[in-house]
């Protein structure tokens, strides 16, 4: 053997070398991958060609093999690394020759380049990350972070350690609203990296709160990272667990595990909100911790107020807390009571299909072994007792078509457990609520009486509902009786709204995170997949960021307004009407509601044209979809390229090797622990897209083929990827402030500053593998 090692290792040695060096060479990341590819498998064939590769493989003709197979272990258990003492067979790293093998990869990538980049079932998922980076560089173009950066810095500045804290608020905000972490990065450095210094602050804390705080896009949803990370954890996922359960003699992993074996992007946007949060809310504490211990290195700024008009504390607690959480709780209170609820009467055609056995338990005896080892001997007695009550009772009941006896009795069920008021009604009124206490606690020395005039259209609009709309009414008639209490309620609204744009805060939060909830709530509600709420993700930002470009320019906005109206417009006319006309049977009301939404559809498009045309003519738009294209390019050139580089480890066994190493570890835990390890390291040098398409499909057959929930293992995972972005000496994050920091901040400074916030990262990746429900939380509660 060459130096000693097997053939197989030297051929690991010789792939990463090759990957390193086309990196480092300054060579384009995308294509440096592809041809770190195509040159280490020459290398590795003309060493195979010479007979300097030679693996040492199990001999499967000796007799000691024959008896460990005879004795119950299966073949795929056994490796080099758990049975060392085995007879062994010397053989070329390419048994049938390297020939075989190009041949083989070329077949292969064109096949891959199929299935996962070209027409596969994840291409539309991936859709998303060319919308989500479309509305990132928008916002940050639109320039989001300098209203945001100077707005919380004058609501945290008077605290000790105040401006590294709205660093932290302001990252995070970013990070669910673009997700761009060189952008946010080298705009936060640019803008309040100079004002951090000029009041004093340590250089090592400002430039530390900034390159971290900058990654959050890395974590929090929306999250590229996690998108990539989550089509390619979909796939490993469900083949390992198919390969778990037929390797204990089940059929499929539906039977072995008694649910599908699946992990959407939507559940790992859910999954992560928790954490992000958490990591957010540590880099907070640190810099708060510091600015106590070292008030001299991060002093407290007064920078001005963000109210034209003073409030008193008894003003503020009334309107901003006490008056919302009266009327939320008040809300809760009632659902509780039933008086708060839902209204529809829509009843199925069908009757409901009979509940089958909690688990599968028609199976071999192997497979009812491990599922007892699994879920345990009373999940399994359970599931034998389903099963035979459902056999006495004449197997699971089928879905039947009701008569009309069974339908009328099934509405008059629904009629007489309908709540008084509607749950759409309540939830809108509560928006509108706010929206005018909000107003109150601003400006409290304002006339009071528009905000009076639309409380009482609120208590017009219950008393409305309470005692003239009921479950069998219908929508035209709802719209009709409410229409002038509404209409109270609106005026209330309006007036309110324009004292909430003299608060600088509102003013400058409240656009992007309306946008922010639309996106992230659609995912996290599981109303929509990401693809579609990326695409109203980059349709809003372009509003939003020509909005912003019409305010600059002293031009009237009122076509972006409007055509925002027209969006809400055909929601709430979708959700209260029924839009389909291609029945035999159309209500009046439903063409009048029809016309309505698509009027309303048609301004809205209008609008968002009308925006385009703002940006292009301004010089917006034209380097935004450049860089969107470059971006996105480059992603999924590199998706191609790591394609290449995985079929050349797998060539030459490469891919069976390390897996057969992690394998050989019975602590499924410390198998983790290892690839956790190595995902750490690896991230000083390899940015998170490397790691996402090389390392993770040579190691995520066996991580994902555990017992370990699939959301913690990736969030797990996408946490380690983010400290790869904050790991000197080649974290991007340093790099990109590095390059917009003053003279005066050394590249010690950065490396320094950065350290305890790495610290933090760990401390983080502690706390969720402690504590893995911060993790499913959310998840377990909003089923996707």
């Amino acid at each position: 053997m060459l130096f000693g090692l097997d053939g197989v290792e030297i051929g690991l040695i010789i792939v990463f070398v090759c990957l390193f060096g086309g990196i480092l060479s300054g060579f384009p990341v995308a294509f440096a991958i592809g041809g770190a590819g195509v040159i280490s498998f020459g290398i590795i064939a003309a060493l195979d060609s010479a007979g300097l590769l030679i693996h040492q493989a199990i001999d499967q003709s000796s007799q000691a093999y024959r008896d460990l197979v005879n004795s119950g272990v299966k073949p795929d258990a056994i490796s080099v690394f758990r049975y060392p003492d085995l007879a062994r067979i010397a053989e070329p790293v390419f048994p049938s020759g390297w020939e075989v093998a190009l041949d083989r990869n070329v077949s292969f990538v064109v096949n891959r380049m199929n299935e996962r980049v070209l027409a596969g079932q994840s291409i539309e998922t991936l859709l998303a990350v060319l919308m989500f980076v479309l509305m990132g560089i928008t916002l940050e173009r639109s320039k989001i972070a300098n209203d945001l950066l100077t707005t919380m810095a004058r609501v945290f500045g008077p605290l000790p350690g105040g401006l590294a804290v709205s660093i932290v608020v302001v990252g995070a905000f970013l990070a669910a609203s673009t997700g761009i972490v060189g952008a946010t990065v080298v705009t936060m450095g640019l803008l309040a990296l100079p004002t951090m210094l000029r009041n004093n602050y340590s250089p090592e804390l400002s430039t530390g709160v900034i390159a971290a705080s900058g990654t959050l896009g890395q974590i929090i949803p929306p999250s590229i990272v996690i998108v990539l990370l989550g089509t390619l954890a979909g796939d490993l996922y469900s083949a390992a667990q198919e390969a778990r359960a037929q390797s204990v003699g089940c059929t499929d992993a539906l039977t072995y595990l008694g649910e599908p074996a699946v992990v959407s992007v939507g559940t790992l946007f859910q999954a992560a909100l928790l954490p992000g949060i958490l990591l957010a809310l540590l880099y907070a504490l640190y810099a708060f911790g510091y600015a106590l211990l070292n008030p001299d290195k991060a002093p407290a700024v007064e920078m001005g107020t963000t109210n034209a008009e003073p409030v008193t504390r008894s003003e503020a607690f009334t309107w901003f807390l006490g008056a919302p959480v009266l009327m939320i709780a008040g809300t809760i209170l009632l659902g509780s009571l039933n008086i708060v609820g839902s209204q529809s009467t829509t009843i199925s055609s069908f009757s409901d299909i009979g509940q089958s056995a909690s688990l599968r338990t028609n199976v071999g005896e192997e497979c009812q072994a491990a599922m007892i080892d699994l879920h345990g001997q009373e999940a399994w007695d359970a599931a034998i007792s389903e099963q035979e009550a459902i056999a006495a009772a004449g197997g699971v009941q089928q879905s039947e078509r009701l008569s009309e006896e069974e339908l009328a009795t099934a509405l008059d069920e629904l009629v007489e457990s309908a709540a008084p008021i509607g749950t759409g009604t309540a939830i809108l009124l509560i928006i509108l609520g706010l929206i005018m206490t909000t107003a109150r606690g601003i400006s409290p020395s304002s006339d009071p009486r528009p905000l009076i005039i639309g409380g009482i259209g609120v208590v017009l609009v219950l008393l409305a509902d309470i005692a003239l709309v009921g479950p069998l009414n219908s929508s035209g008639y709802y719209v009709f009786v409410m229409a002038l209490p509404f209409a109270l309620v609106l005026y209330g609204t309006v007036e309110a709204t324009k004292r909430c744009a003299q608060n600088e805060l509102i003013r400058v939060v409240f656009p992007p995170l309306i946008l922010i909830v639309a996106v992230l709530g659609s995912i996290l509600g599981g109303i929509t997949n990401p693809t579609p709420a990326a695409a109203l993700g980059a349709g809003g930002a372009i509003m939003l960021a020509a909005y912003r470009k019409l305010k600059d320019l002293d031009r009237n906005p009122k076509i972006i307004i409007w055509s925002t109206l027209a969006i809400i417009v055909c929601i709430l006319v979708g959700i209260n009407f029924d839009l389909r006309i291609n029945q035999e049977v159309v209500a009046a009301q439903s063409w009048f509601a029809f016309f309505v939404a698509y009027a309303a559809y048609l301004y809205a498009l209008f609008g968002l044209l009308f925006s385009c045309y703002i940006l292009y003519v301004n010089g917006v738009l034209s380097p935004v979809v450049r860089e969107t294209a470059k971006v996105t390019s480059m992603v999924f050139t590199i998706l191609i390229g790591s394609q290449l580089l995985n079929l050349v480890v797998i060539s030459f066994g490469g891919e069976h090797y390390i897996q057969q190493f992690l394998k050989s570890f019975d602590n499924e835990f410390t198998v983790f622990l290892i690839v956790m390890l190595v995902l750490f390291i690896l991230g000083f040098v390899l940015d998170f897209l490397e790691i996402i398409y090389i390392v993770i499909p040579i190691v995520g057959p066996v991580i994902y083929g555990g017992t370990f929930d699939p959301k913690w293992v990736t969030i797990m995972i996408a946490v380690n990827l983010q400290t790869s972005f904050l790991t000197p000496p080649f974290g991007f994050a340093l790099f990109y402030l590095r390059g917009v920091a003053p003279k005066e901040v050394t590249t010690g400074h950065i490396y320094r500053g950065i350290i305890p916030f790495v610290i933090i990262q760990v401390v983080g990746l502690a706390m969720l593998w402690t504590f893995p429900g911060i993790v499913t939380l959310i998840p377990d509660l909003i089923p996707n």
